[in-house]
């Protein structure tokens, strides 16, 4: 593309945007309202069809300088004793990896690739509003203004170039909260594994970061009352125990030693009908917030940026960019939607032959358990056709 790119954001999606225009040539501003790019300490788990994008952009070797874990299995047990349900082998995913890396190390290596490229970095400026044009305009919180022939609004749920596009829209509380929270690691697991431990109306998601020094903790219960949305919101660790209290076994070794937790609400967005007008153009969350059952944000934020620089690159039809990604992010957000019933289910007949269907699938055909994933992630972007 001939022109100026500035991108509103500096979280994943954003700064992977940004170093992959900057690596093609372009001149890239990213801006970012907070005084310096940072992340909470929390996991991510990138499977094979995000680290694509991040191997394609040359970080995948500084990730693993950083700690990240690769993964070998995903294990379902029940809240009482630990019981095994189920377990995925990851090492199925033939010549693929999947990682558990912590959020900080991400946003830290895309930073550095970032400026290697030559991306300028302005922190401590907030967006007030946009107007999408063939050059929008971006007015700051501060009065001044900015204009570029690409404006990539990377800039989360609360995006300002999502209002713009198509108004305000309500999401809708699930009647789900999740507190998310790290802990020393008390010994290196025998497998690097991810373990969801399934009770009624309630799981727990824990796997090891930072070369299994850490592990990371997410946990979410069914309840009426809600708490405001985002992940910035500290709670008492007192109230994920006493949430908990019936979970035993390693979870509850695990629950006991948490010092800080931070608790959210969990809304449903729907996916933005409009993603582009004019040079503007939405990235990641701004677009198509999901749920956290698949563990998929970040992975369709690095898909996105990818695809959004190959279309900017190659003539910029932003309808072919929408027409390339919706389909997919709809699929994964109602795949994600639609997983948190199957780690809540109450005691009961139901129950135990859901459960005892997944034993046995894992137990008797474990390759045709991991093809269910194969749409997911043996999904190239950096490779995959129009």
């Amino acid at each position: 593309m001939t022109g100026t790119a500035l991108v509103i954001g500096g979280g994943i999606g954003g700064l992977a945007a940004a170093t992959a225009l900057a690596q093609r040539g372009v001149a890239v501003t990213l801006v970012e309202q907070a005084p310096e790019i940072s992340e909470v300490g929390a996991g991510l788990q990138i499977s094979p069809n995000g680290l694509a994008v991040l191997r394609a952009l040359g970080v995948e070797a500084d990730l693993d300088q950083a700690g990240a874990v690769q993964a070998r299995e995903v294990v379902l047990e029940n809240h009482l004793g630990g019981r095994q349900v189920a377990r995925l082998d990851l090492t199925r995913l033939e010549g693929q990896r999947y990682l558990f890396v912590h959020r900080a190390d991400l946003v830290a290596c895309l930073l550095a690739a970032a400026q290697w490229a030559g991306v300028a970095i302005e922190l401590g400026r907030r967006v007030a509003r946009i107007q999408p044009g063939v050059m929008s305009e971006v007015h700051f919180a501060d009065g001044s203004q900015q204009r570029a022939h690409l404006l990539v609004c990377a800039d989360g749920l609360h995006s300002v170039g999502r209002a713009a596009l198509q108004g305000s829209s309500e999401p809708f509380f699930t009647g789900q909260v999740a507190w998310r929270a790290t802990v020393p690691a008390s010994g290196l697991p025998a497998t690097p594994r991810a373990t969801v431990t399934m009770g009624p109306g309630r799981h727990i998601v824990r796997y090891p970061l930072r070369e299994s020094g850490l592990i990371n903790i997410v946990a979410v219960q069914e309840r009426q009352a809600w708490a405001a949305e985002g992940w910035d919101h500290t709670d008492d660790p007192q109230n994920l125990r006493d949430a908990f209290c019936d979970f035993d076994g390693p979870v509850k070794d695990a629950l006991s030693r948490v010092e800080k937790v931070n608790l959210w609400g969990l809304f449903r967005h729907p996916v933005a009908q409009t993603w582009h007008a004019g040079g503007t153009v939405l990235l990641g969350d701004a677009a198509h917030p999901t749920l956290p059952f698949l563990a998929q944000g970040a992975n369709m934020a690095l898909e996105d940026a990818w695809v959004l620089v190959e279309v900017a690159t190659q003539g910029a039809d932003w309808a072919r960019y929408q027409a390339r990604r919706k389909p997919r992010v709809e699929k994964v957000v109602a795949a994600a939607t639609g997983n948190a019933w199957k780690y809540h289910l109450r005691p009961g007949p139901f129950r135990w032959a859901a459960h005892r269907a997944l034993t046995l699938g894992s137990t008797l055909a474990p390759g045709l358990m991991m093809s269910q994933f194969e749409w997911l992630y043996g999904y190239d972007v950096t490779k995959a056709p129009e």
